[in-house]
């Protein structure tokens, strides 16, 4: 299946060269990986918002809790630094069955974006609400990563 190109991807290799050695593949393996290093290839976007940060940091730190050698501190970094960051305001209404997911759909909105990637039961539930696409990462992968 051939690469479909992301509209409105940016480059950020050159402008965060630092971070071009990380690599995805010790403590996250497969499609989260492969998306990761997609975006640090630059062909995928990434926009957060600080809810979503936060949501991410309490994750990681469960995470390296429960395996003391995962140390995720370099990748919250390059999130902070070349991710695109939206204030998104809450929806006006209950979307999803889980409303802590609805800050993804806020995000998406306030960013224009068009897509959101997640295996989260309750937002892919929702796809195609305000025409945003929202797909397991493994789909991702194979409808606009795979070469």
């Amino acid at each position: 299946m051939s690469r479909r190109q992301l509209p409105g991807y940016e480059d950020i290799s050159e402008s965060y060269p630092r971070y071009q050695c990380i690599h995805f593949g010790g403590f996250l393996r497969g499609p989260p990986a492969g998306i990761l290093e997609g975006w640090r290839d630059g062909r995928v976007k990434l926009v957060l918002s600080p809810e979503i940060l936060d949501e991410y940091q309490r994750v990681a730190a469960e995470l390296e809790t429960q395996s003391p050698g995962i140390d995720l501190s370099a990748l919250f970094e390059l999130l902070v630094v070349a991710a695109e960051m939206h204030h998104a305001e809450p929806l006006s209404e209950v979307v999803c069955i889980d409303p802590d997911d609805d800050k993804f759909l806020a995000c998406a909105l306030a960013s224009s974006a068009y897509l959101i990637v997640s295996g989260d039961k309750h937002l892919l539930q929702v796809a195609g609400y305000r025409e945003i696409e929202i797909l397991k990462p493994r789909t991702f992968i194979e409808k606009y990563l795979v070469d």
